[in-house]
């Protein structure tokens, strides 16, 4: 069995689980071989390229969502113009504070591949409940990350709920550091109602503590700066 067949073995099982599908289920959506399914999920047999778009589109997921992508896969590229805090990530991290259930909530970006110079499709991942299986999560998006003299821009839209646009700006990117504060904006489910809040981003997994909790919730300071600009700003 090879590493790969293994992965994506695992991705196909992980994703007709949440998804609530027998084996029986998705052999019938594709036409192939309950034994032959069970084969792929355990990685000893190859999935090949037109089967694999097949199970991507019964279990409702980017065919990108089921490969195995190793941490150099693709990688945002070190260029003299490339924003110093993201040069050389093929993975990054963001957090921000749901105070519906006064709880954080933390999100994966995966970087797929480049589409043009600095500009590079991405996969971000929301609510989930452990780091080793990031990709179940609560919401699912999918976009392109934009680099520009002063700000990236991140545009999202929503795996399963292809209407809810989301995005994510963060200034001065071209400065780097551990973390880099942006405003999170988009559509909120629960209930339906536009939102914007403050997103912490990171290169690596932060301590998910009191003080990072403490860090994301609304402070007098933001609400100070909200009257004076009248509108939501993260500096």
């Amino acid at each position: 069995m090879s590493e790969i067949n293994l992965e994506i073995g695992k991705q196909i099982r992980n994703f007709r689980k949440s998804r609530k599908l027998t084996l029986d289920e998705l052999s019938a959506l594709i036409c192939k071989s309950k034994s032959t399914i069970s084969k792929y999920e355990k990685g000893e047999i190859s999935v090949d390229i037109e089967t694999l778009y097949e199970i991507a589109d019964a279990l409702q997921v980017h065919v990108e969502q089921l490969l195995y992508c190793r941490p150099n896969q693709a990688v945002l590229a070190a260029r003299d113009s490339n924003p110093a805090f993201f040069a050389g990530c093929s993975r990054f991290f963001s957090y921000l504070f749901d105070g519906r259930n006064n709880k954080l909530m933390r999100c994966v970006f995966d970087v797929l591949s480049e589409t043009s110079d600095q500009n590079y499709k991405i996969m971000m991942y929301m609510n989930f409940k452990d780091y080793e299986h990031y990709r179940i999560c609560e919401n699912t998006y999918w976009g392109y990350i934009e680099h520009y003299d002063a700000i990236t821009n991140i545009q999202l839209t929503n795996q399963d709920t292809p209407m809810e646009k989301a995005s994510a700006q963060i200034l001065a990117s071209y400065l780097d550091s551990d973390t880099k504060w942006g405003l999170f904006n988009g559509f909120s489910s629960r209930p339906m109602m536009p939102i914007a809040t403050k997103m912490l981003f990171s290169k690596t997994r932060l301590k998910e503590d009191a003080d990072l909790a403490r860090q994301l919730k609304i402070s007098r300071e933001d609400i100070r700066l909200l009257k004076f600009y009248n509108m939501l700003s993260v500096l």
